[in-house]
């Protein structure tokens, strides 16, 4: 994975000006917690780099979430930039990003990250140099185009232009050369990149309808937490496909949700929501409430895959207490099988 970016990067290398050297060290002043951030990074750095592959973006621009954010996805308060890119308002409404008080799509790793890279490709069709697509992100790409007119492209030297902006855009390009070449050359900071598991990469899950994230959670063996934190674009626990038609989470999950909702469909269960649309039962919290004509005893019904783990830790309820109710006793569970949660009375 880290040969693959380092094969796109089409930027200058760590030796084209001192400043880059001085931020790579500042970076890397204390390995084990560089390592540890990049550690944490992984999952969102290697999705950012399928996407900046799709839109045929340099590598370098992979790294822009670490210079901006480390990849934390930064709530905007007021009028303040947000998510992992650090977006402002202007630029997310630009992007197509929606925002409301349920949903900031600048939180929206899947959605953002698409957005960004289809910018970033766009600032290079007109800009024609990578160093200067980084201005434009930094500093608005009207700008850039104004310093063109009135000096013309720069030249390949030096690898930071010499050009009348800001310190702080300087300073944005020179960080994120910076952390290309602790990538390029790592030993050369005494610090190891991280790997990931194939199975721990992040991807996109295709929801056709409203899900109680809960429930998304426990059909993708996930803890709801866990979803909630790859998931930072959603403010509220349902997920309103209107908004995020997609939750983000690692493929062993994925695959997971996505056969318990194909199980759903295969088998019709439809529950209707306060708006009256109809929805697969497992995709609401209908499969997990209590039957109008027992108010007083809830029940569930078992779906394909379900463990009496999963069951019991989603109610609460300890899994002797299930086995006790509905006289198991070691006997596997079968998908339509129907458990009673609480005793009679």
């Amino acid at each position: 994975m880290w040969d693959k970016l380092r094969s796109s990067f089409a930027m200058a290398d760590c030796d084209a000006d001192p400043q880059i050297m001085v931020w790579a060290h500042r970076y890397t002043q204390n390995p084990q917690r560089f390592e540890q951030q990049m550690s944490d990074a992984l999952p969102q750095l290697i999705y950012v780099q399928q996407a900046a592959e799709k839109h045929d973006v340099a590598g370098e621009f992979v790294l822009l979430p670490w210079v901006e954010s480390q990849y934390h996805p930064i709530p905007g308060h007021r009028n303040l930039p947000a998510g992992m890119w650090q977006l402002v308002q202007s630029t997310a409404h630009h992007m197509g990003l929606h925002m409301d008080r349920g949903y900031d799509g600048r939180l929206d790793t899947s959605a953002a990250t698409d957005g960004v890279m289809d910018l970033l490709h766009g600032y290079h069709d007109q800009l024609h140099d990578w160093r200067l697509v980084d201005y434009a992100f930094n500093r608005g790409e009207f700008g850039v185009q104004r310093l063109v007119q009135q000096h013309g492209l720069p030249p390949d030297e030096p690898a930071i232009p010499k050009w009348p902006v800001p310190k702080v855009t300087r300073e944005h390009l020179t960080k994120l050369l910076a952390i290309s070449c602790v990538v390029r050359d790592p030993s050369r900071f005494n610090v190891e990149l991280p790997t990931l598991p194939a199975d721990q990469h992040l991807e996109t899950v295709r929801i056709d309808h409203g899900m109680a994230l809960s429930l998304a959670a426990n059909q993708a063996g996930m803890e709801t937490g866990a979803l909630k934190r790859l998931n930072p674009a959603l403010q509220t626990n349902f997920l309103n496909t209107d908004a995020q038609p997609h939750l983000l989470m690692p493929h062993r999950n994925a695959e997971l949700l996505r056969n318990a909702m194909q199980i759903a469909n295969d088998q019709g269960m439809v529950a209707s929501t306060s708006d009256n649309t109809p929805l697969p039962a497992a995709y609401t919290d209908q499969a997990y409430s209590t039957p109008t004509d027992a108010p007083r005893i809830r029940t569930h019904v078992v779906k394909s895959g379900e463990s009496l783990w999963q069951i019991a830790h989603h109610y609460s309820v300890s899994m002797s207490t299930l086995e006790r109710l509905n006289h198991l006793h070691g006997k596997a569970l079968k998908p339509g099988q129907v458990l009673k949660l609480d005793p009679p009375g």
